[in-house]
């Protein structure tokens, strides 16, 4: 596979001025790195939401067990901002215009760029039930998801979580140890079944019920229903059973924030569709992070990728393209999830495996690689962080491993890593 654009040929001057739409990880750190390159052109990051840019992970994790307050989370303290000659403004840019590269903002201000980053991220998807809207139902996206979680949670007694996925799971982790009690519902067959193999998941099934939570597989909820006050009080599922909650959240996924640049006629589905290069089809506006769809280094399809690693890649490499190095995107993607005492570790991606070989059948740590016929695609580890860590790498490197070879008495990632 080329790694040629297949839209265009970008310009190869510096731009000077760079506007970066959206202050999340992948924002921030487009305008950290151009300045770390030595980019000396004006940088303006426009953020939607009133604080400075922070760290999402740690919203389901520290931040809801009260481990970390709201400035822990921050990526940089204020004076960076200045001190690095970033613009960091508040507000929402409302349009784009491509003819002359400028974009306008919600209350009138407009902001000329000679290149245009846009990193506006994904938005939480909300229940499309009856109900939706009482008192007491969350998602759990921003700072401000977060904390009026947190808030929620200090007083529930019952919560239900709609969705197995991460920050479903994540936060039933958090709930049961505040002592909350906490019923999963998940439309399907088992947790996290987007992401992870059956083994794995069923790791996670018998952590969370011994735990004392309640997982409800194959269930779909058909509404929800409050009290006098409009707070909510029940989750009802489509067979007609009623769970008592005074908490629910909604971890059914994101949807991309494309919008803007679908209004703006860059072409969009499944996110904001880039190059290699992350270029879109105009050669002055890039998209970084969980809102572009990049075309993955070996299949060739689009992907959209929501995690810290991504963004980040994304970033680094906007930035060198911006300096004179212009490259493509083919790191390795990585994720991680934290659920009790546990850590979950993913290299790589699973586009269809036909084979699973476990490493370590250790109760609590193990590792499963996935094959599809003899090339690895990913590999998932359960408190095995060495394991996790060679995988990247002999990912990355494109290593020849086979599930015979794997199956092997005595095989270990870390010394077939040294081997090569």
């Amino acid at each position: 596979m080329t790694h040629e654009s297949p839209l265009h040929h970008e310009p190869r001057t510096r731009p000077g001025s760079v506007v970066v739409v959206g202050a999340g990880q992948g924002g921030q750190q487009t305008a950290a790195s151009l300045r770390e390159r030595g980019y000396q052109g004006r940088i303006t990051l426009i953020s939607a939401e009133d604080t400075l840019p922070y760290e999402r992970p740690p919203l389901s994790k520290a931040y809801l067990k009260g481990e970390a307050d709201e400035s822990q989370l921050w990526l940089r303290p204020v004076t960076y901002y200045g001190r690095k000659g970033i613009d960091l403004v508040g507000g929402t840019v409302t349009a784009i215009d491509r003819g002359a590269r400028t974009v306008r903002l919600a209350d009138g201000s407009h902001y000329d760029y000679d290149h245009l980053v846009l990193a506006t991220g994904a938005r939480a998807r909300t229940l499309d039930v009856p109900g939706a809207s009482l008192r007491g139902v969350h998602t759990l996206r921003t700072a401000r998801d977060a904390a009026a979680l947190r808030a929620s949670l200090a007083g529930a007694r019952r919560a239900v979580v709609v969705g197995a996925g991460f920050i479903g799971l994540e936060f039933a982790s958090v709930a049961r140890e505040s002592g909350c009690e906490v019923t999963v519902v998940e439309a399907r067959e088992r947790p996290l079944a987007r992401v992870v193999s059956e083994r794995t998941a069923a790791h996670f099934t018998r952590l969370h019920r011994a735990a004392g939570t309640r997982l409800l597989y194959g269930r779909d909820v058909a509404a929800l229903h409050g009290n006098s006050l409009g707070a909510v009080s029940a989750v009802e599922l489509a067979d007609g059973q009623r769970l008592p909650a005074d908490l629910v959240l909604a971890g059914v996924g994101a949807t991309p924030c494309t919008e803007l640049a679908a209004a703006a006629g860059l072409r969009v589905g499944g996110g904001i569709t880039v190059d290699t290069r992350l270029l879109t089809g105009d050669p002055h506006i890039s998209a970084v992070g969980d809102c572009a769809a990049f075309p993955h280094v070996r299949s060739g399809s689009l992907l959209r990728l929501e995690s810290v690693q991504n963004a980040v890649g994304h970033a680094r490499l906007v930035a060198e393209r911006l300096t004179g190095e212009p490259r493509a995107y083919d790191e390795t993607p990585w994720f991680w999830s934290d659920q009790f005492s546990t850590t979950l570790q993913i290299a790589g991606l699973d586009e269809g495996h036909d084979a699973a070989v476990v490493l370590g059948e250790d109760a609590d740590g193990f590792s499963v690689l996935l094959f599809g016929g003899t090339t690895l695609l990913a590999v998932e580890s359960v408190n095995r962080p060495g394991d996790h860590l060679a995988a990247r790498q002999l990912l990355a490197r494109d290593v020849e491993l086979s599930p015979d070879e794997v199956a092997a008495e005595g095989f270990s990632l870390r010394d077939r890593l040294v081997r090569r």
